[in-house]
């Protein structure tokens, strides 16, 4: 984890590793799957397609989260309120401040993303600015900076390149099928590297929403800690899930990936109970906070 002032979390250091640790494997038995099927003189346009999309996913991780998000960089200048409370944030976690974006979105919701805390970026919607008080707003910026020192929004886009790169190596396998296709002896090898394809893709999806799950109460945990204001996050969260709720679905076009990086999810259907849940449900999360008022001595607002 990044060096601040945010609370360590061995339990998110343990997960993010062992995450790594079990797609990177996942993601060499796809490679040479697909070397299998496709034939071996295809092997370093296989192996450059891998580790392409794995770098182009880091690489470029924040343009494309902003862009799903229709988010825009914005300076001290354009919203300094928002500037100023990060600046806070930012001396109070002893953390290099992130860039700031504004996402002109109706529905409240915030995120983080970058390849490296010095180009992370702290996205709001103007829809949270609307709907939420200085505090409320304060405690989720707390929570997605604790993601920035966490580091946990760069495992999170490194491991969803496996899942990607497991779609389009798919393809491969197809076309390679079809080079192939005269010769009966090939089928089977192709078809086991689409099963392992498979495999990898559908790993992938549910080890991502088991460290998504777990990173937000992280967040949560350490956002809370950092401002002594939990119940400020709890009533943010609950305005921010009660107003998501209410936008007509027309206007919920946020990018799925991009929902697993804001705050609360971003499209329906994310916040279900379970294995394919990004995030876990409310009533966890208001529980954890107030086990962390309680903590730290202070009286619980009922209206929180």
């Amino acid at each position: 984890m990044a060096a601040s002032r945010f609370i360590k979390d061995t339990g998110l250091t343990v997960r993010m590793t062992t995450v790594m640790f079990l797609l990177a494997g996942l993601f060499v038995a796809l490679v040479v799957g697909i070397m299998y099927a496709v034939g071996w003189g295809y092997a370093p346009i296989v192996a450059i397609a891998g580790i392409g999309v794995a770098f182009w996913q880091w690489w470029s991780s924040d343009k494309v989260a902003m862009r799903a998000m229709r988010a825009r960089e914005v300076t001290p200048e354009e919203a300094p309120e928002l500037h100023g409370m990060i600046d806070r944030l930012c001396a109070l976690a002893d953390m290099p401040k992130p860039r700031v974006g504004i996402s002109d979105m109706a529905v409240p919701n915030a995120f983080a993303t970058g390849r490296s805390p010095d180009r992370a970026v702290v996205c709001v919607t103007t829809g949270i600015l609307q709907r939420l008080d200085a505090e409320e707003l304060e405690g989720v910026l707390a929570h997605e900076l604790s993601h920035v020192a966490h580091r946990d929004v760069l495992v999170m886009t490194l491991a969803s390149s496996a899942g990607i790169a497991a779609g389009l190596l798919m393809r491969g396998a197809r076309f390679g099928a079809m080079g192939r296709s005269r010769n009966n002896n090939a089928m089977p090898a192709v078809l086991a590297a689409l099963l392992v394809s498979a495999v990898v893709y559908a790993v992938s999806f549910l080890l991502l929403r088991v460290l998504s799950r777990y990173r937000e109460l992280s967040a949560d945990r350490a956002g809370a800690y950092l401002t002594f204001k939990p119940a400020a996050l709890a009533s943010a969260l609950q305005k921010i899930s009660g107003d998501a709720a209410a936008i007509p679905q027309k206007d919920l076009r946020a990018n799925p990936a991009a929902s697993a990086l804001c705050i609360v999810p971003a499209i329906r259907g994310t916040s279900l109970a379970g294995l394919f849940a990004t995030h876990p449900p409310l009533e966890k999360r208001l529980e954890q906070l107030a086990r962390v008022q309680a903590e730290l001595g202070r009286p619980t607002d009922p209206g929180a």
